[in-house]
């Protein structure tokens, strides 16, 4: 049984190598990645953080470009709005100057009707005012006698 005993502390001495060994080429293996994947970095690091700056670059120019067409197309808007806004006050203009003309003509020869318009505007009038007409027809106001 001794010989048994001496062997199987033997075989332990050669397990113990074969760990060694493997946790070795374990720890070699990780260590080579380790450096590969560091080298890769340093060398692809920079080139990466070039192209992200170019990219982030183009896209703040497209949203520049964007905001720019959109500034342009409201300006348009407001230059169309504003010529029809000018047309509209035109053809306005227009019609209440034709139609300031045909009042105009119509009370041409009409004083007795002019006459009516004025004592019924006398009438609406909710203030106390006193008229007295002159030899020209200018009224004179007395409202300052009604003050006192």
């Amino acid at each position: 049984m001794i010989t048994i005993y001496s062997n199987q502390i033997g075989g332990n001495m050669n397990n113990d190598k074969n760990e060694t060994n493997n946790s070795f080429i374990y720890i070699t293996f990780a260590t080579f990645i380790f450096l590969i994947l560091l080298c890769l970095y340093m060398f692809l690091g920079p080139i990466y953080t070039v192209w992200s700056s170019q990219k982030q670059g183009e896209a703040e120019f497209a949203r520049a470009e964007a905001n720019r067409q959109i500034a342009i197309l409201e300006a348009k808007s407001v230059h169309e709005s504003s010529k029809s806004l000018a047309e509209a006050e035109i053809v306005r203009a227009k019609g209440v100057a034709e139609s300031n003309k045909i009042i105009g003509d119509s009370l041409k020869e009409n004083e007795s009707y002019l006459r009516y318009l004025w004592v019924q505007g006398l009438q609406s009038n909710q203030t106390q005012v006193i008229y007295v007409p002159t030899e020209a027809n200018l009224p004179i106001l007395e409202a300052g006698r009604l003050n006192k």
